[in-house]
């Protein structure tokens, strides 16, 4: 039966994810280079629109149509049958439409993180044809595995409240592979970039940090206590992280950033993605602590140390963070926060870790050879970098034909 409350709530929650990959735009858009800034804009729009348009027709079927195969296959083809009546095995109490839209925005934004490694390198072509690519034959098949009725990892066991494996352990590990790929940009040695308009990069952080209590919260599907404890545990994480990130600097470096705790908060919020609905509020102060140690160790440690240019820390951040995630719901999910749910380690349930970790060995591996596949496969029929000449004048003037500012670097 529907219920007005749940599905207000809901469209409420969409509007807030949806307004996540703008406020990834402008992250990721002050982050780069002042002559790349809309390549990077244009990009997280048009994945909008392109995904949204893909996940239409077939995505969600893929996604979510009940199944024990490899995905869903395409019985809710073109949003076949999917109305205004509830379907009781994913929101009871909202319309399947409402369901499904919400969902559209995490299909949209995962592949939109993986921006964040090949930024600056890419041809528009190139990312266009990889998007749809890599939301059909990885993010479909992953979320379907994880959430969809008749998903293997779903039938397992695992515990993935808003997108630990589906969004963010995929969009890491793919962002990895595509920049290991692609190659380092022009003479980085040389000249290191530094994000050119902070202040873009802290209105982006806000309108994620925002965005994300949609994200969390609205994956409880009901204005209801679990979503209250998705809400408060996800603002907890993210400023255990932030803090915990600018003390790091100023031990490391002396002097704390402004970039750096903006880091920090991301951090934190990927990581508690998945835990967000099993853990309570103190477990989420730990979860958020370990996230900013663990993802300041991958970016300001072993990036440099291996040389890759994950160029805004796609990788660093979301593929750490949602990794780790993952694991931390093996260790402090709790059946007295969500009875739905499952007790992890520290609550007397070692079952519920190697769960975990299973499903993030099964994801990273199977992520990371598709991604390579189609990557690979896009570089053949329209290749993927940009021309070195293109590179140094900038993508905004060689892939779009426009500039943001009136002088260029």
């Amino acid at each position: 039966m529907i219920n007005s409350g749940d599905t207000a709530f809901v469209f409420v929650c969409t509007a807030l994810v949806m307004l996540m990959t703008p406020g990834l735009a402008f992250f990721y858009g002050g982050m780069v280079r002042r002559k790349n800034i809309l390549s990077v804009l244009m990009q997280c729009f048009v994945a909008l629109c392109v995904l949204t348009i893909q996940w239409m027709i077939f995505g969600y079927s893929l996604s979510f149509a009940p199944g024990a195969g490899f995905w869903g296959g395409l019985s809710w083809l073109g949003l076949r049958t999917v109305g205004a009546s509830p379907y009781m095995d994913y929101g009871p109490t909202i319309p399947h439409q409402a369901f499904m839209i919400f969902q559209a925005m995490f299909a949209i934004i995962t592949p939109a993180l993986i921006i964040g490694a090949f930024a600056e390198r890419m041809k528009f072509s190139a990312f266009l044809l990889f998007i749809i690519l890599w939301a059909t034959f990885v993010y479909d098949p992953v979320c379907h595995w994880v959430w969809g009725v008749g998903g293997w990892l779903r039938n397992f066991g695992v515990l993935d409240f808003a997108g630990g494996i589906v969004v963010h352990t995929t969009a890491g590990v793919a962002a990895l592979v595509t920049t290991l790929a692609i190659g380092n940009r022009k003479n980085l040695d040389r000249n290191i970039p530094a994000p050119h308009n902070l202040p873009l990069v802290a209105l982006g952080t806000a309108l994620l940090w925002f965005g994300w209590f949609g994200f969390n919260g609205g994956s409880a599907l009901a204005a209801n206590g679990l979503a209250i404890n998705a809400f408060v545990v996800s603002n907890a994480a993210a400023a255990s992280a932030g803090l915990s990130w600018a003390l790091m600097e100023w031990i490391r470096n002396g002097k704390p950033t402004t970039f750096g705790i903006l880091t920090g908060t991301i951090a934190g919020l990927a990581t508690i993605t998945p835990a967000s609905g099993f853990v309570s509020p103190f477990s989420a102060l730990i979860i958020g602590t370990l996230a900013s140690l663990f993802c300041f160790i991958g970016v300001s440690i072993i990036k440099p140390k291996f040389g890759y240019d994950d160029s805004l820390d796609a990788f660093g951040v979301h593929g750490i963070g949602g990794i780790l995630g993952t694991l931390m719901v093996g260790l402090f999910a709790s059946k007295a926060v969500n009875a739905a749910g499952a007790d992890g380690l520290f609550f007397g349930n070692s079952k519920q870790l190697l769960i975990q970790s299973t499903a993030v060995l099964a994801t990273v591996a199977y992520t990371a050879v598709v991604t390579f596949i189609i990557y690979k496969l896009v570089d053949f029929i329209v290749g993927i970098r940009v021309k070195e000449k293109d590179e140094l004048i900038g993508l905004d003037l060689t892939q779009h034909r426009e500039r943001a500012y009136t002088v260029l670097e």
